[in-house]
């Protein structure tokens, strides 16, 4: 899988940021979020935490355009992520399999978006023996690495990673982060990384940028947004 585009290749500059103001979203009866704001800027990850069910992978589909809130706006370059021609927010699953199908080889998975960047498949560590391969003979992490690759092959702006190491042992999960870190600062990447493991989230340097489901936040952007407008954000509910 050669690079396309010459060595180094660096082709994603983001400049400005995404941003949720007082979005919110129920299911019948059950208010999910409501109020609730933040701003990502490129090179920055910023964390989501919270229990099982608590909202965290539909806030992540919500921001990625995935699914459309009941209220508020998410928006990129001041505009509706809706409007945009092409997808500057891409989702990575915790379950990378259910993105892929099954019937596909990895090398046909991978230029779904595009031609396969060589340098960046060698950064996250994606082998070119796994090309001829279908996405049951490779294991949790190596889909992960292809999941990842694929989608930085749409030229995002910004990455919702939901979960996307919980399943993998910590050797796996290391190398993963460290990957993802070093392109938020070599392609000015913004992340929102969704996980239950706030332990994970320190580590990657979410601490002045971290929001958590299932109460009133004490501080940063999810509180400050809110306070802006008049509205408390109300989370898990």
């Amino acid at each position: 899988m050669p690079s396309q585009c010459g060595v180094p290749c660096r082709r994603m500059v983001s400049t400005l940021m995404l941003e949720a103001e007082n979005i919110g979203l129920s299911f019948g009866r059950r208010r999910v979020f409501s109020n609730l704001s933040l701003r990502l800027n490129p090179g920055e990850v910023y964390g989501i935490s919270g229990q099982s069910g608590c909202g965290k992978t539909t806030l992540g589909r919500v921001l990625a355009g995935l699914q459309k809130p009941d209220s508020g706006q998410v928006r990129i370059d001041q505009h509706a992520l809706a409007t945009q021609s092409q997808w500057p927010v891409q989702y990575l699953y915790q379950s990378p399999v259910m993105a892929m199908n099954p019937r596909w080889r990895i090398e046909k998975i991978l230029r779904e978006p595009g031609p396969v960047d060589g340098d960046m498949a060698h950064t996250l560590g994606v082998q070119r023996e796994w090309a001829d391969r279908y996405p049951h003979e490779l294991s949790g992490g190596q889909l992960q690495r292809i999941s990842i690759l694929r989608a930085l092959g749409a030229r995002p702006r910004y990455l919702i990673a939901d979960e996307i190491t919980a399943a993998l042992d910590p050797v796996a999960q290391a190398q993963i982060w460290r990957a993802l870190l070093g392109l938020t600062q070599t392609l000015q990447l913004g992340i929102i990384a969704i996980s239950h493991d706030e332990g994970l989230l320190g580590r990657l340097g979410c601490d002045d940028r971290r929001l958590k489901l299932g109460h009133k936040p004490d501080n940063g952007l999810a509180r400050t947004e809110a306070a802006a407008s008049g509205q408390e954000p109300v989370v898990g509910r």
